[in-house]
Formats: C-alpha cells, sequence, structure tokens
C-alpha cells in the first residue's frame, strides 16, 4: 500500500525550503541561517522565527516584498508566498518589474497601444499612440488625470460624460482592491476638484475592474476627418499583473451607411 500524496506545502515548509535554496543561490553548503534571513528583513530573529514556526505575525504587503528581497525568491516563488498569505497572487508581488519585454511589443504594434501601472501612469507606449495623444509625451502622464480633468479629452471622447463614469468606476474598483494605495487616494482626491466629476462620482456608484472590449468613439481631427470607432483590448501579462497592456484596436462603425 502506497502513501497518500502529501498535502499542499504549509507556509513553513515553504520558508524552511526557500532558505535551502538561497544558501545554494550565495555558493553554501547550508540553509541561509534564520539569523540572515531577519537581518536582510530589517526584523528581529525572534519575528521572523514566529513566522517560520507558524506564530501569529502581521504579514502586509510591503512586509512580504522584504521578505522576498531576503530570500531571493524569483517570481513564480513571489506567487505562491503571496498566494499563501492571502489566498491569491495579488497585482504587483515584486518589488521590481523590467518591462523591456513589454515596451518592444506595445511599439511593434501599429495602432495605440501603451502599458499603465495600478495608478494609470504611463509606463510606455508606441509611436501611434504619441501621435494620437500627444499628452502621453508629458512627465508625469497619467491617464485617469488626463481623461477626467482635461478640456481636449471632453473634445475628444464622444459622449465624454459616459465615458467619465467608466474611469469613476475603474478608480472605484482600484481603490476597493487597493485600500492601502496612498497614491491612488490622491488621484481620487485630485480629480473629485472638478464639479462635473464630483457629480458623476455620487451619481453613479459603479464598479469596473477592466475595460476591456468596450467600444467607444473618438474625435481626432488632426488623425481623422470621421470620428473613430474604436474597441480597447487590455492585457494582463503574467509577471507583471500591476501592468495593464492596453492596445486600441479600430472597429468598422456600426451607424455608418451599407455600401453599395
Amino acid at each position: 500500500m502506497t502513501d497518500s500524496p502529501s498535502p499542499l506545502m504549509e507556509l513553513s515548509d515553504l520558508l524552511r525550503a526557500w532558505r535551502v535554496i538561497a544558501g545554494t543561490k550565495l555558493g553554501r553548503d547550508k540553509p541561509l541561517p534564520q539569523t540572515e534571513v531577519a537581518e536582510r528583513m530589517g526584523v528581529s530573529e525572534r519575528w521572523y522565527r514566529s513566522l517560520e514556526s507558524g506564530g501569529p505575525v502581521s504579514l502586509t504587503p510591503e512586509v512580504l516584498s522584504r521578505l522576498s528581497e531576503a530570500l531571493m525568491l524569483g517570481p513564480d516563488e513571489r506567487m505562491a508566498l503571496y498566494g499563501q498569505i492571502f489566498g491569491d497572487a495579488p497585482m504587483n508581488p515584486w518589488a521590481t518589474a523590467d518591462l523591456s519585454a513589454l515596451t518592444s511589443l506595445i511599439e511593434a504594434q501599429s495602432l495605440p497601444a501603451y502599458l499603465t501601472d495600478h495608478a494609470w501612469n504611463i509606463q510606455g507606449h508606441n509611436s501611434a499612440m504619441a501621435a494620437w495623444f500627444p499628452w502621453v509625451l508629458e512627465p508625469g502622464a497619467n491617464l485617469m488625470r488626463w481623461a477626467l480633468t482635461t478640456r481636449e479629452a471632453r473634445e475628444q471622447y464622444v459622449d465624454w460624460p459616459l465615458h467619465a463614469e467608466v474611469y469613476l468606476a475603474l478608480l472605484r474598483f482600484a481603490l476597493v482592491s487597493r485600500p492601502e494605495s496612498v497614491e491612488l487616494s490622491v488621484l481620487l482626491d485630485e480629480v473629485l476638484q472638478d464639479k462635473e466629476v464630483r457629480e458623476a462620482w455620487d451619481r453613479q456608484p459603479h464598479i469596473v475592474a477592466y475595460r476591456q472590449g468596450h467600444h467607444f468613439r473618438l474625435s481626432l481631427p488632426h488623425i481623422s476627418a470621421e470620428e473613430l470607432v474604436l474597441e480597447s483590448m487590455v492585457l494582463i501579462p503574467a509577471y507583471h499583473q500591476d501592468i495593464r497592456c492596453v492596445l486600441l484596436v479600430r472597429r468598422e462603425d456600426p451607424e455608418a451607411p451599407a455600401a453599395g
């Protein structure tokens, strides 16, 4: 009779295994000591011993980030760590992200494409995006701020009030998902300084996670004499889950008369 399959590893099992791997990465013939892990994290050895033994310690995303750095965890290991604590991988379990591959991907697109972080700061864009929306070239360019507070957005988005409600629904989802984010709170305070935006915020308490598949119209005279019908395609990269990769795909105008 064979033994039954082992249960999923507990956090203590993972931490001990990762200390062994960390020691190997450092060219040692023994695991990384608990004392050194604690030093790398900036916590007491007693705190780390309690963590590894399953004791009651407070674990925030910031603490897990320091733990991940101390144990030199890769992206898959970090996702497993966050999954153990929060029940699922969070938006960004790694502190730094190399976006060069994603940047190359969007630069290869012929239609507008861009990258934003969790607070809609522009992290990358292609030449078509810059041609259509020159504001992305400005220092600190932020999609949410531009869409909700500028006259340019009101002129370019056909039925801007409807778009404002969608953007606010996206912002509300982000705030619910990341209640600890100071950057999102500051962004909300800033956009709500606009009277129309404030009225829309108070009027429609909707929540939208992503603008995936959203069809909308743009008026961009410098690009087309006719209104453009676009669809947002939102991609979440596997190892950069705090990044949105958005492609704007042109669609046929459903209201245009049939040819012939």
